[in-house]
């Protein structure tokens, strides 16, 4: 099953939803803490449902239960944990939520998990693929939309 990641830093709204449109994502699944954050500029909450529908003919989906938690992002950011801790507290989060029974498949198949980190290699969009293909019969396919 197809699935992309994609985080709307150091992007405009033309590459951003060029991006979504060209990957022909079928819903946009938002897995940030915060998504209605006045530095989020386009990717606002209500904004970014709208533009999705209008621009692309994508759904927007919040799913938090797939985002840290706030202390655990806080600390990150600070400084204050580096990425292997928040790595390993995120990852027992994810089990202990048990996300793989959450989240449904056919909101994965040509979904594309939305961020703000422009990168996934430290962004937690990234475990939560990971995890899922640990945790579940899922086999998915990921590609990260720069």
């Amino acid at each position: 099953m197809d699935i992309y990641t994609i985080g709307f830093t150091k992007k405009n709204a033309v590459t951003f939803f060029g991006l979504i449109k060209s990957a022909n994502i079928s819903t946009l699944i938002d897995v940030r803490l915060n998504n209605v954050s006045q530095l989020a500029g386009f990717a606002k909450k209500d904004d970014l449902k709208y533009f999705l529908k209008e621009l692309c003919n994508t759904e927007y989906v919040h799913a938090p239960e797939l985002a840290p938690t706030k202390e655990m992002l806080s600390a990150y950011k600070k400084g204050d944990m580096p990425w292997k801790t928040y790595e390993d507290k995120f990852l027992n989060l994810m089990s202990q939520r048990h996300i793989e029974r959450l989240v449904k498949p056919a909101l994965l198949s040509n979904g594309c998990l939305l961020c703000s980190e422009h990168e996934p290699h430290l962004c937690h969009r990234r475990l939560v693929v990971e995890y899922l293909n640990e945790s579940s019969n899922l086999d998915l396919k990921v590609k990260h939309l720069y």
